[in-house]
Order: structure tokens, then C-alpha cells, then sequence
């Protein structure tokens, strides 16, 4: 694998089960925007991007910054597809990435009629897998708010490890400070 981040090549598409996890493309910006205005109340108080309702344009032009990103290898998210509808359910993705030491985060968050089905701890479990097999991943991180627990769930099913919580480390949206769980897998004990 190259040392210069934007010569790595991997595909840009894959598959679990349920879903097709993918790049974002450019017209992604209508599906976002539908997924965003059905579930605003259940991400404004746990996501930093949701205070407001964005416009399609504005909807799109993350779809294309996100696109840019993911070509550069600065930050890579997906775009989680239902294989049977053809339907944009949520986001995922790669962030926070240290290329030197091949450490990611993983982050989630899906719409308010696709939860409780397991298609996020579907869509998580196919990325920590892309990570580990086609990106050499050391080490995966899940970041949560203490209070979401739906979150924390997920990455305890997965066999992430809760290695400790950052009390009163970053205000939410409402500009309150909160605690923040780190959960992790590392390269010779958890895969």
C-alpha cells in the first residue's frame, strides 16, 4: 500500500447481506436530504450537522464535499443502500483517519424507519471488516455520546471493547458539556 494516502486504491462500493455500501456520488443530495428531514428530531440532539433541516442544494453540496474527501483519502463515507429497494437508509463511514498507523473511527447514524431492523450493526460490521481485510486497519474506534445508548449497543455486539469514557470532553448540540464513549478493536487481539 502506498505511503501517500491519495494513491491508495480499494473499491469504492461493497456488500453485506442487506446492503450496498458505497461512496457517495454526485446527485446523492435528494436521498440525503429525504433521509435527514424524517429523522431530524432523533439526530439533532446526538450529531453536530443536524441543528437544522438543510435545503437540497445544501443537501448535495455535503454529497459532493464527501465525495471530494473520499478521493483525497481525507475522510471516507458511505452511503448505505437497501439491496432490495434501492433505497438510501443511512451514513457510515471512516473518519479520523491516521494513515501512518492505519487507525479509523467509525461512524453511524441511520433514518428514523430503518432503525431496529440490524442494518446498522450490519453496515458496521462490513466496514470494520473493509477496514481490517482491504484497508490493513490497526486499530477501528466508535465514538458515542454516553447517553446514546442504541449506539453503544451496536459496537458491544461487535465485540468492540469500551476502553474508557472522556468525561465532560465536547458540548452537544444544545451546548451542553457530555461524556464520550470510546470503544476500540486492535490488530492481534480483537481481529
Amino acid at each position: 500500500m502506498s505511503s501517500n494516502p491519495i494513491l491508495i486504491e480499494f473499491p469504492e462500493e461493497f456488500e453485506t447481506e442487506r446492503l450496498i455500501i458505497r461512496a457517495p456520488l454526485w446527485g446523492d443530495g435528494i436521498a440525503l436530504n429525504e433521509a435527514i428531514r424524517e429523522s431530524i428530531e432523533e439526530l439533532r440532539p446526538l450529531m453536530p450537522w443536524a441543528k437544522n433541516v438543510p435545503t437540497i442544494d445544501e443537501s448535495e453540496e455535503n454529497i459532493r464535499m464527501a465525495r471530494l474527501k473520499f478521493l483525497q483519502r481525507s475522510d471516507l463515507r458511505f452511503q448505505l443502500i437497501c439491496k432490495q429497494t434501492g433505497r438510501f437508509i443511512g451514513g457510515s463511514g471512516l473518519h479520523r483517519i491516521d494513515w501512518e498507523s492505519k487507525k479509523f473511527e467509525i461512524g453511524y447514524w441511520i433514518r428514523t424507519s430503518q432503525s431496529g431492523k440490524g442494518l446498522m450493526t450490519e453496515a458496521v460490521h462490513g466496514i470494520t471488516h473493509f477496514a481490517v481485510c482491504v484497508l490493513q486497519a490497526n486499530r477501528i474506534e466508535i465514538r458515542c455520546d454516553s447517553t446514546n445508548t442504541r449506539s453503544a449497543r451496536i459496537a458491544e455486539r461487535l465485540g468492540f471493547t469500551l476502553e474508557g469514557i472522556l468525561r465532560k470532553e465536547r458540548c452537544n448540540t444544545a451546548g451542553q458539556l457530555r461524556d464520550t464513549m470510546i470503544f476500540a478493536k486492535v490488530r492481534g487481539q480483537e481481529f
